[in-house]
C-alpha cells in the first residue's frame, strides 16, 4: 500500500470513527464496480462444478441483489478498505461452504460455496431455551447459505430482518440464491452484542471494550472469525480451521491487490 494509500485510509477511518460508518458510506461506488463478474469467477473457480452439491446456486447477480439490500456492504471507508472488507466476507463464507482439500485442482482455496446446507446436521439446533424464537416441529435450524445460517436464535431474526419467516420456513436458505446472501450478509453487518459486527471490525470502526482488551480480542481478520465460529476455533494456537479461513482471505486479497491488514488469526484471543 502506498503512503498516500494509507493517508487517504487513515482520514476514512479517523472520518468513520468520528461520525459512524453511514457517514463514509458512498453510493457512487458500488460494490459490483469493485468486484466484477469475471473476478468473481476467478474467486470461486470451481463453485459451478458437479462436484459441487450447490452448483449454479450461487451466480455473480444474486450476491450484487443481495447486497443491494446493505448499502453499508462494500462502500465503506477508502477503497483498500472496501475491498479488504468484500475479501474478508468472501473468505469467510468460502471457508463456511468449502469444497476444497489440500490436493484440489487450483488450490483448496478455490472451492468456496460448493455446499449449500449441511451434511448430515448432529441435531435440529433447536436452542429449545429461547423462548423469544421459537422453534416448530419437524423443523431443522441446521446451516444453510453462504454463512452456514444455524440456529432458530439466528433464523428468526434474520428472517424478520429481511422479511420471510425464518422459523416456519428455515429452507429458503438453500432455495432462494438473493435470500442465502441476504442472511450472510445480515450476519455480517449485524452487532450481536457482547460481539461487534464482522464489518464494524473490517472497516475500522470497532472500538474494543475493557473485556475486549482483557482478551487480546485486537481488531482484524482474526476478530471476524472469533465473531463467527470463535467458541469452537479461538484461543487454538495452529487451528486448522482458521488457518483455513486465512488461506482464503491471502488468496482473495492478492486477486484484489490489496493487504491483508494486521492480527489474521484469533490464536491468543478468548472467545466471546
Amino acid at each position: 500500500m502506498t503512503s498516500s494509500t494509507l493517508l487517504l485510509c487513515s482520514i476514512a477511518l479517523l472520518y468513520s470513527a468520528s461520525f459512524g460508518a453511514e457517514a463514509w458510506t458512498s453510493p457512487y461506488i458500488p460494490v459490483s464496480s469493485l468486484i466484477s463478474k469475471s473476478l468473481y469467477d476467478k474467486f470461486f473457480l470451481h463453485k459451478d462444478d458437479t462436484a459441487c452439491p450447490a452448483k449454479d446456486f450461487y451466480p455473480y447477480d444474486a450476491f450484487i441483489r443481495a447486497s443491494k439490500s446493505f448499502p453499508a456492504f462494500g462502500t465503506t471507508g477508502c477503497l483498500a478498505t472496501r475491498k479488504r472488507e468484500i475479501a474478508a466476507f468472501l473468505a469467510q463464507i468460502s471457508h463456511e461452504t468449502t469444497g476444497g482439500w489440500a490436493t484440489a485442482p487450483d488450490g483448496p482455496f478455490a472451492w468456496g460455496l460448493c455446499f449449500k446446507e449441511e451434511i448430515s446436521p448432529q441435531s435440529n439446533y433447536c436452542d429449545s431455551t429461547n423462548t423469544q424464537w421459537p422453534c416448530f416441529p419437524g423443523k431443522s435450524y441446521k446451516g444453510r447459505g453462504p454463512i452456514q445460517l444455524s440456529w432458530n436464535y439466528n433464523y428468526g431474526p434474520a428472517g424478520k430482518a429481511l422479511g420471510f419467516d425464518g422459523l416456519r420456513n428455515p429452507e429458503i436458505v438453500a432455495n432462494n440464491s438473493v435470500i442465502a446472501f441476504k442472511t450472510a450478509m445480515w450476519f455480517w453487518m449485524t452487532e450481536q452484542k457482547p460481539k461487534p459486527s464482522c464489518h464494524n471490525v473490517m472497516v475500522g470502526i470497532y472500538v474494543p471494550t475493557e473485556d475486549d482488551i482483557a482478551a487480546n480480542r485486537t481488531a482484524g481478520y482474526g476478530l471476524v472469525t472469533n465473531i463467527i465460529n470463535g467458541g469452537l476455533e479461538c484461543g487454538i494456537p495452529g487451528d486448522a480451521r482458521v488457518n483455513d479461513r486465512i488461506g482464503f482471505f491471502e488468496r482473495y486479497t492478492k486477486l484484489f491487490n490489496v493487504d491483508t491488514g494486521p492480527n489474521l488469526d484469533c490464536a491468543y484471543q478468548k472467545p466471546f
